[in-house]
């Protein structure tokens, strides 16, 4: 078998501090648990970039790297004592929070990154290579297909097992409420909106910070606390 050579990336960069984060953190840390989702996003990302499969792998690299950086940003801010966007205050605030399961952690720090981070990822993209978020479309759905991929997986895993089903029914309710591809689309339609208010910076400020509070919202529903 032809092994395909690999190309260092700017993905490989990415994936090296979150590796370095899942070290750092407690294993049944909820932003610990979130991070190694999304260590395993970016890896299969990386792989199809290596392999060739995003139509345009430097507008995927690059869009895959300005939406990490709003995550590795958040981290960077409670690290130093500062804020995080609203977005993703609930994850770290309850990340120890004994009532909280594995996937109710997941969940929400998907429903953080996807729903706000990735909207502002492609216009940060957008600017860095001079193009409109049409341009965009097809590495945007490209990552989504992979996360769609990867999220049952991901609840699979982290569901309980059949034997504690009658004590998981909450839990069963309150994920059942929440859909990956409804916050896709959504991030989709902002990420538009935003790059056309990009010529009215305060409206465009206004409606960033309203996506970011309703966004947080969602999330502290995710982490409602739940009877063992």
């Amino acid at each position: 078998m032809v092994q395909l050579e690999h190309f260092a990336t700017p993905v490989d960069k990415v994936v090296s501090r979150l590796r370095t984060l899942s070290a750092t953190w407690p294993e049944r840390d909820g932003v610990a648990v979130f991070n190694r989702v999304y260590l395993a996003v970016t890896q299969e990302i990386d792989r199809h970039v290596d392999t060739g499969q995003f139509p345009d792998a430097q507008a995927a690299i690059t869009l895959d790297v300005r939406f990490a950086e709003h995550y590795l940003a958040a981290v960077e801010a409670v690290a130093e004592e500062r804020r995080p966007p609203a977005c993703w205050r609930p994850l770290f605030q309850l990340r120890r929070h004994p009532g909280v399961r594995p996937l109710q952690f997941a969940l929400a720090g998907i429903n953080a990154h996807i729903g706000h981070d990735l909207a502002l990822a492609v216009v940060d993209t957008c600017r860095t290579l001079d193009c409109e978020p049409v341009d965009l479309e097809d590495e945007f759905e490209h990552v989504g297909d992979i996360l769609v991929t990867l999220e049952e997986r991901i609840r699979e895993d982290l569901m309980p097992g059949p034997d504690v089903l009658q004590i998981a029914d909450p839990l069963t309710h309150l994920i059942g409420s929440w859909s990956l591809e409804r916050a896709r689309d959504g991030a989709w339609s902002a990420a538009r909106a935003l790059w056309a208010l990009r010529a009215l910076p305060d409206l465009a400020d206004e409606c960033a910070r309203r996506l970011d509070a309703a966004v947080g919202l969602a999330s502290r529903m995710l982490l409602t606390p739940l009877p063992d």
